[in-house]
C-alpha cells in the first residue's frame, strides 16, 4: 500500500514539472527572414532544383499569411513589408508608416527601444522598400535619400547591403558615411571586409546602388553576411532583432526567368540554414521565413530526374495569392494557421514580451 501510494505522489510531482515546464519561453532573440516574391512555387522550384532537399523543410510550424495592402487587392513590397514591420496594413509604396501616413514604431526600433541589438541585410539596395520599412518612416518607397537619413535616426547594430550611394551621391550634398563614422560604425565596402568585422558596430555597402544576381558572380555574399551578422548581433546579452531578405527571387519573378528564381532560392535557403544551425546552438532563437508577396503568378510545368524545371508565369507583376511562413525553434508554434500578415508583427511582438 505505501508502494502504491510513493508512486501515485512520484508521478503527481511530475505531472505538476511537466506543466509548469509547458510553459513557452520567450526568445532572446528572434530572426526574419524574407524572401521577395517568394511563394510555395518558387519555394518547391528550389528543393526540386537543389536534388530534392532545402533547409527550409527543416521549418517545424507553417502558416499562411493573407498580404492585401489599404489600396489594392495585390500588395507591393513597400506595404507588405510595413505591415510586417509595424502591424497595421498599409498602402501600396508606404514605408513604415501606416494609410494615413503617419510614422509607426518598426519592430527592429521596438527591440532597439528594449535594449536588443539589431541588424538589417538585403541583396538589395539596404535603402529598397523591404529592409527600409523596418527601419525608415517615409510616404513613398521612391524617397531613397530621405530613407537614407533615416537610418541615422536609429542605432541599428549592423546593416549590409546595396545602395551606397543614396548615403554618398545625394542631392543635399551630405556624405552620410562620413555620420556613420562619426556615429562608430565600422564602414566595409566588399564582402571580404564585412567578414572581418567581428564586433562593434557594422555598414556594409557590396554595391552602390544593386548587387549583382548569383548567377553573374555575387558568390555567398547574404551567407557571408548572415554569419557576420548573426556573431555580432549574439553578442548582446539581452539578445537580437535581424531581418534577412533574399532580394532577388522577385526580381527572377518580374522577369519571368526560372532560372533566376531558382538561383536566388537556393542562395536565400542557405542563409535559412545558418539561421537554423544558430538556433539550435543557441537554444533561445525564434527563425521565421516568409515572403512579402509573390511575384510572377509562378507555376511548376514539369521537372526531370536532374532537377531541371519548366516554369509558366501569369504576370510580370506580383500576385494576391497567400505566403507560406515557416517557423523553427522558442515559439515557432505561434505561426501555425492562417492569419493576416501584419499579425505576424502582434505574433513577434508576443514572442518577445514586448509592449509596442
Amino acid at each position: 500500500m505505501k508502494k502504491i501510494l510513493c508512486l501515485l505522489l512520484l508521478m503527481i510531482s511530475f505531472s505538476g514539472f511537466s506543466q509548469k515546464n509547458a510553459v513557452l519561453k520567450h526568445p532572446k532573440n528572434i530572426i526574419l527572414l524574407i524572401g521577395d516574391g517568394m511563394g510555395a512555387a518558387q519555394v518547391y522550384a528550389g528543393i526540386v532544383a537543389n536534388k530534392g532537399h532545402l533547409n527550409i523543410e527543416r521549418s517545424q510550424f507553417i502558416g499562411f499569411h493573407k498580404n492585401q495592402a489599404t489600396d489594392d487587392f495585390v500588395t507591393d513590397s513597400g506595404a507588405g513589408a510595413t505591415a510586417l514591420s509595424i502591424g497595421q496594413k498599409s498602402y501600396n509604396g508606404s514605408i513604415g508608416v501606416d494609410s494615413l501616413k503617419k510614422a509607426q514604431p518598426t519592430i527592429l526600433e521596438i527591440a532597439e527601444k528594449n535594449g536588443l541589438a539589431t541588424g538589417l541585410l538585403a541583396t538589395c539596395s539596404i535603402t529598397h522598400a523591404t529592409p527600409a520599412s523596418f527601419i525608415a518612416h517615409q510616404p513613398s518607397r521612391s524617397m531613397v535619400e530621405e530613407i537614407a537619413n533615416d537610418f541615422l535616426k536609429t542605432d541599428v547594430d549592423v546593416f549590409i547591403g546595396g545602395g551606397r550611394k543614396h548615403f554618398t551621391k545625394r542631392k543635399d550634398g551630405r556624405n552620410l558615411i562620413d555620420s556613420l563614422k562619426a556615429k562608430n560604425y565600422q564602414i566595409a565596402n566588399t564582402i571580404e571586409e564585412v567578414a572581418n568585422v567581428k564586433s562593434g558596430k557594422l555598414a556594409g555597402f557590396l554595391a552602390d546602388e544593386e548587387q549583382v544576381k548569383i548567377s553573374e558572380g555575387r558568390g555567398e555574399q547574404l551567407l557571408k553576411s548572415t554569419k557576420t551578422a548573426l556573431n555580432i548581433l549574439k553578442q548582446n546579452k539581452k539578445g537580437f532583432f535581424v531581418m534577412i531578405e533574399g532580394s532577388q527571387i522577385d526580381w527572377g519573378g518580374h522577369a519571368n526567368d526560372t532560372q533566376y528564381i531558382i538561383n536566388e532560392m537556393i542562395d536565400f535557403d542557405k542563409a535559412i540554414g545558418e539561421a537554423f544551425d544558430f538556433a539550435d546552438k543557441d537554444g533561445n532563437t525564434l527563425v521565421i521565413v516568409t515572403a512579402d508577396h509573390e511575384t510572377g503568378g509562378f507555376s511548376l510545368i514539369d521537372a526531370d530526374k536532374e532537377g531541371h524545371i519548366e516554369g509558366k508565369f501569369t504576370t510580370k507583376s506580383h500576385t494576391g495569392v497567400m505566403i507560406p511562413v515557416y517557423a523553427y525553434g522558442v515559439g515557432a508554434e505561434a505561426f501555425s494557421g492562417i492569419y493576416f500578415n501584419n499579425q505576424i508583427f502582434d505574433k513577434m511582438l508576443k514572442a518577445f514580451n514586448f509592449k509596442k
